[in-house]
């Protein structure tokens, strides 16, 4: 059993760590049974440690304290969700407490868990008990006193893991949100998850979902029976003041963190502004991502830009605890199944309306993972799911759910926008074979053409385009095409762009900070250029872009 811990050690309690996470990242996530933000906790941790681990990796030096700030920096380019920045910030001040160090014993370690305890705390403009960092505050605290009374590194670890969830167990006394839905803190949850990879990697312990230990009082274990005597609570929230979660790296130099803290103080909640003078990262939550992101793109550039509607993921989460708890809970399955990508509520009902069985939540700039398609396709009750994307971006991941769902067919049917992956669903025939529907589904999406009209966050030249900070664009298959201060104007030429006289159909859906008089006003215009083409218009309620036209 080692005695001290040098840098190949923290490489594998790091890759442990992830192991262990990425086993019960599902059941962290479940954890999340009411309307907070990031509902999908455990893969935010996951992602975040991941990315650790593999930075970690990259470091052949046996200094525990060059592999630490490597696993640091991992986790801050890979940290999502509010759990995944404190985590990242936690790692941070550990990296911090062992620099310069080759190996640490028992003492040091701990003391650099303090560290890190300290760091996220700072990170918190207001930090909250009853989360991650009490449960963290208290394993620092137990690892410093094991550590003192002269433990192992072993000793200290489980000594600090077993206080750890002990605390855990408390969170639902400290936050009364907790208690209500009968769940303990997610965070808190998937960071003793973490902990007890570390662990198993000094044991020499091969980690599968039964070695994980969930604690003494496994709180996990009474989880289920308590949230479903809450669901009814649950399913009656109807809002939340900031309801987009936004998150994002600023790449630059000379980036001043706590100014940037200051200046967004007042913009939002749960706000964590955290990084170096190069590489900052940014969570918040907000009524208009677009305002946070016009002011951090005057520090530098823009990167992993997520923004997810909290309000949505709740809606979600209800439907799937109505669905779950339902009469006929093992429903046979069924051969084909879709799951579409949308990126607003009422876009998201269109897809429902014509047949999609799940609706993953993402689009531009807030790209849906692999993981997160593959959940998705994973509730389908069906042999066979087709994906449609419906971004570019996103078929790339999308095609990837093939390596990791074994238990259904995947078929990806490459939609590049909204108007394309309800082309190719009208196409769709559930009494078809799998070979007939990809052909005809990928037919439709030829058959529409797509654009948008959004604004521009920074100055720029576009071929013969000069854009301005600020000016509404118009896209047609996403290339810009037309730029102006006007909504009505710039709709009206990027729909001429389009063509939209010559076809026999225009569909409009209109964004969630598109005036209500704008959209009737382009409709009307629409109507007397050409009364001979139809018209259909829809609440798409998507953020970030006025309107989204189909023309075909």
């Amino acid at each position: 059993m080692a005695s001290v811990l040098d840098g190949q050690l923290w490489k594998q309690m790091m890759v442990s760590g992830a192991k262990a996470l990425e086993l019960k990242k599902h059941d962290v996530d479940a954890l999340n049974v009411f309307p907070v933000p990031d509902g999908d906790t455990g893969t935010n941790m996951f992602l975040t440690i991941q990315s650790a681990a593999r930075d970690a990796e990259k470091i052949s030096s046996q200094s525990i304290g060059e592999v630490a700030a490597a696993a640091s920096m991992g986790s801050l380019m890979g940290a999502r969700g509010n759990s995944g920045v404190i985590l990242s910030q936690l790692l941070r001040g550990i990296a911090k407490g062992l620099e310069g160090l080759q190996t640490a014993n028992s003492l040091q370690v701990a003391q650099a868990l303090q560290a890190g305890v300290d760091t996220a705390y700072k990170a918190v403009m207001k930090p909250v008990e009853g989360t991650i960092l009490t449960v963290s505050k208290e394993t620092a605290r137990a690892a410093l006193a094991a550590a003192k009374s002269g433990g192992s590194l072993l000793e200290t670890l489980q000594e600090a893991q077993e206080k750890g969830f002990k605390s855990l167990a408390k969170t639902p006394d400290m936050l009364p949100v907790l208690k209500q839905a009968g769940v303990v803190d997610a965070g808190g949850q998937g960071f003793l998850v973490i902990l007890g990879g570390w662990i198993s990697a000094l044991t020499g312990e091969t980690l599968t979902s039964d070695t994980i230990s969930d604690g003494e009082s496994s709180p996990e274990q009474h989880i289920h029976k308590s949230v479903e005597l809450k669901q009814e609570e649950f399913l009656q929230v109807e809002s939340l003041d900031y309801p987009y979660c936004t998150e994002f790296l600023v790449k630059g130099t000379d980036l001043r963190v706590e100014q940037m803290k200051q200046d967004l103080l007042d913009r939002g909640d749960c706000l964590l502004v955290v990084g170096t003078p190069e590489v900052v990262k940014i969570h918040v939550h907000v009524k208009n991502p677009g305002k946070i992101l016009d002011y951090a793109i005057q520090w530098g550039s823009l990167h992993e830009v997520q923004i997810h509607n909290m309000l949505e993921q709740n809606e979600n989460m209800a439907h799937a605890m109505k669905e779950k708890t339902s009469e006929n809970p093992s429903q046979p399955l069924k051969e084909f199944g879709v799951v579409a990508v949308a990126m607003g509520q009422g876009i998201a009902d269109v897809f429902i309306s014509l047949g999609a069985d799940e609706v993953v939540f993402g689009g531009q700039t807030m790209n849906p993972s692999t993981e997160d398609l593959a959940a998705a396709v994973r509730k389908v009750p069906a042999k066979q799911v087709f994906i449609l994307p419906n971004n570019g971006n996103i078929v790339m991941a999308a095609r990837q759910v093939k390596d990791v769902v074994s238990e259904r067919q995947v078929h990806v049917i490459p939609s590049k926008s909204i108007p394309q992956g309800i082309s190719a669903l009208l196409s769709f025939n559930s009494e078809g074979d799998a070979e007939g529907n990809i052909q005809t589904m990928e037919r439709g999406l030829s058959g529409v053409c797509s654009g948008e009209v959004t604004y521009a966050v920074r100055d720029s030249q576009y071929g013969d385009l000069t854009i301005s900070d600020g000016d509404l664009l118009g896209l047609v298959e996403d290339v810009i095409v037309t730029t102006g201060k006007s909504l009505h104007e710039v709709a009206q030429s990027t729909l001429d762009k389009m063509e939209w006289k010559t076809h026999d159909l225009v569909t409009i859906f209109y964004g969630e900070d598109t005036k209500l008089e704008e959209v009737e006003r382009l409709q009307d215009w629409l109507r007397e250029e050409n009364p001979s083409v139809e018209v259909e218009v829809h609440p798409g309620r998507q953020p970030l872009y006025y309107y989204i036209f189909g023309v075909e």
